[in-house]
């Protein structure tokens, strides 16, 4: 019998091309959408084709406050400038204690489409946060 542990954790580690980027506090955008034509079949009133055109993979957004594993986005951002090229983003869903992995994802094609950083406005006390932005062509194996 398996573990009957909830699938909980409160930090997501982010790797790209075999470099880590650190742990990240909240993923946003896992998911997948199969597109839907719908098509209206003559003199059957009662029924309305739906045909699958393709399947969407929205950006996945992942943020943190910011922590000395900042740096290491910045080191990965500053080699964009030279090339853009597509690679492969391995996201592992941590348990609280970060030492065991609950479960994978493997994407494909990834591009870092954007990245923000911290907004610092001295009238309000709030942790500074970070988010990286990847578009992605699906999961892999």
């Amino acid at each position: 019998m398996t573990n009957g542990d909830p699938g909980t954790s409160v930090h997501f580690k982010l790797q790209i091309d075999g470099i880590d980027l650190g742990h990240f506090s909240t993923c946003q955008g896992l998911s997948a959408h199969v597109e839907v034509e719908q098509r209206v079949e003559g003199g059957n009133n009662g029924f309305v084709w739906q045909l699958p055109t393709r399947v969407a993979f929205p950006n996945v957004t992942l943020t943190r406050p910011l922590t000395a594993d900042s740096t290491k986005v910045t080191r990965f951002l500053a080699g964009l400038s030279q090339r853009v090229t597509r690679g492969t983003a391995q996201i592992s869903a941590l348990r609280p204690s970060l030492s065991e992995v609950i479960v994978e994802w493997s994407l494909r094609e990834v591009i870092v489409v954007g990245w923000t950083g911290p907004s610092f406005d001295p009238a309000r006390s709030e942790v500074a946060s970070e988010s990286i932005e990847l578009a992605h062509h699906g999961f892999l194996l």
